[in-house]
């Protein structure tokens, strides 16, 4: 009974779309033998938290009626002191959170806690997209749509790191375009062009280059001057395998049937419900631990800023401009 009663601070929304509070709540309590409670150090604050505290993504719940704890991963440490990076089962923006054992990655020395939680979901959104339902090879051409924002910039990265032959990126942002030529990409493409020259410039590139994969964080309408460069013209083409992991430049599309019939087309997504079991199994088994490896070795490179819990509600909306990523420490 005196556990039920112990209280913490936590970030909690109580009506959808509103900003979270700083306030305290019970802790949680595991429920079963794969559950453990956890001391949490530092959580990201990413684009899919903020979809689903307002209720615009998919997976979305509504608050229960005394509030909800939000967050749904981070760094955090096991009762005997090993720091691990885990999935909550209760929500994670708080200073205890219920993970689950089965979904957890040890993080070695020479990653910090705020890189440590900027990482995973960048990884799920870059590599998952890569490695599990594009099936990158080495010597592969790779068109990152929307590369200048935190996932993007490490999908450019990872990659590389796959074996990428060739890295085509486009984005608005120019410097940030500037920043990832330095980081490895090969070639960029601005959307503040208009539209011929977007797609004078993707069509040269794919002619020169046939383009593999496309990794498409944006979709709207640059997914459809992309679309529109790849179509063929009824001679042989490469196998292209088209990845959707975000919509943020809009939801719809209109597609072209010429364009699934006049090449070797895979389009597919990547995100919650499109991986199977055995491929979420691979994520904290091969694919995690590489990649916090690679971070610890100075190998992956991200940029973080750190807030602090009890500035919650002020810095929940906050803009992190340069392609890094908002952190919570705890």
């Amino acid at each position: 009974m005196h556990q039920q009663n112990r209280k913490m601070k936590a970030a909690v929304i109580y009506q959808k779309g509103h900003l979270p509070h700083y306030a305290d709540v019970a802790e949680p309590i595991a429920q079963n033998e794969n559950e453990v409670l956890v001391s949490v150090k530092a959580v990201a604050i990413k684009h899919f938290d903020k979809g689903r505290a307002s209720g615009s993504h998919y997976s979305s719940h509504a608050p229960k009626e005394n509030g909800r704890v939000i967050g749904g991963d981070g760094v955090c440490l096991l009762p005997d002191g090993t720091r691990v990076y885990g999935m909550g089962i209760s929500g994670m923006l708080a200073e205890k959170a219920v993970i689950d054992k089965n979904r957890i990655v040890q993080i070695p020395d020479g990653v910090d806690d705020a890189t440590a939680a900027s990482l995973p979901n960048a990884v799920i959104g870059a590599a998952m997209g890569l490695k599990l339902k594009a099936g990158i090879q080495p010597g592969d051409t790779v068109l990152i749509n929307g590369a200048t924002g935190f996932t993007g910039r490490l999908a450019v990265q990872i990659a590389k790191h796959y074996g990428a032959k060739k890295v085509i990126i486009t984005g608005r942002n120019q410097q940030s375009l500037n920043e990832l030529l330095a980081f490895g990409a090969d070639e960029a493409i601005s959307l503040l062009q208009n539209d011929e020259a977007v797609k004078a410039q993707i069509t040269a590139i794919h002619f020169a280059t046939p383009i593999d994969i496309i990794i498409d964080y944006l979709w709207g309408h640059s997914a459809e001057m992309i679309l529109t460069c790849i179509k063929g013209d009824g001679s042989f083409t490469n196998k292209i395998r088209y990845v959707s992991v975000g919509s943020m430049a809009g939801d719809l599309i209109q597609l072209s049937a010429a364009n699934l019939r006049s090449v070797d087309l895979q389009l597919t997504g990547s995100g919650l419900g499109a991986w199977s079991k055995e491929q979420v199994g691979l994520l904290f088994s091969k694919i995690l631990p590489e990649m916090f490896q690679l971070a610890a070795d100075g190998k992956l490179k991200v940029e973080t800023a750190t807030v602090q819990l009890e500035n919650i509600s002020e810095l929940w909306d906050t803009d992190v401009p340069g392609g890094r990523r908002l952190v919570v420490c705890i």
